[in-house]
């Protein structure tokens, strides 16, 4: 029988929640075949034609089917409209592998990295305030569905409740697996651990800790006040009861 070509796992979120270093310690996993970059950003591409998408491209991104589990890690899947139902419809039996990382700490993180290379000019405590409006206003390319936004999205992407609540929708609890990035961070043997038991991996050693995509090194104007802090964990408030509710997850 010839292996199934059809990619069995993806790592579907959060940016800026430990995904890059998540990918790179499952590169070692001998039972794994990943795909060549790390962020596929198949589900989220508005120029398919998702009326009859044709999966060629995407299996190109992976190595001959050779009866390993294929897998990716692209994090925008969780948060960009469309996506997991796209997800769904190519493999309604894959395995997602969700990363979430403290969602205040996840916004200053993502701006970080746009101030860093030029997209963003605004200061933090605007762009979690009147910023937000940006995914509202104007015209929207058709890669950018309104309300939405791939580089100003630092609040909307923290949304973690709503967010998983859409993905239970379309798939069995069963085959999501939650972690926080904290806890990879601390003791990436046992995540891993987490990890390989959810993919019906045999059990290795606890590889060495290793740290991957550290942000930029430079002057960002200032850290996130009390009172930017404040506001945001007012902003995710209800969110989070929900993200308790569905994963008895909390942050802070």
């Amino acid at each position: 029988m010839a292996a199934d070509p059809k990619v069995a796992f993806i790592v579907a979120g959060v940016q800026k929640g430990g995904t890059t270093a998540l990918f790179d310690y499952l590169g070692d996993e001998p039972g794994l075949s990943l795909s060549r970059e790390k962020e596929v950003h198949f589900f989220d591409d508005e120029d398919q034609d998702w009326a009859a998408p044709d999966y060629r491209a995407y299996h190109a991104q992976f190595g001959a089917a050779d009866g390993r589990l294929r897998g990716e890690a692209t994090p925008i899947y969780l948060y960009w409209p469309n996506s997991l139902e796209r997800i769904a419809a190519y493999n309604a039996a894959v395995r997602l592998i969700v990363m979430l990382r403290d969602p205040v700490e996840r916004a200053w993180s993502h701006w970080k990295m746009e101030y860093a290379r030029g997209v963003e000019t605004k200061p933090f405590a605007w762009c979690i305030r009147e910023g937000r409006q940006r995914l509202f206003a104007g015209e929207r390319p058709r890669a950018q569905p309104w309300g939405f936004d791939r580089e100003v999205s630092y609040v909307e992407r923290g949304f973690y409740g709503e967010q998983l609540e859409r993905a239970l929708r379309l798939f069995a609890r069963d085959q999501l697996l939650i972690l926080k990035s904290a806890d990879l961070r601390a003791d990436p043997g046992a995540t891993l651990g987490q990890v390989r038991a959810f993919l019906g991996l045999p059990q290795g050693p606890a590889p060495a800790h290793r740290e991957v995509h550290v942000g930029r090194e430079m002057d960002y104007g200032a850290a996130p006040t009390a009172a930017d802090i404040a506001h945001l964990r007012t902003v995710y408030a209800r969110d989070a009861e929900r993200l308790a509710d569905l994963a008895g997850i909390r942050f802070a």
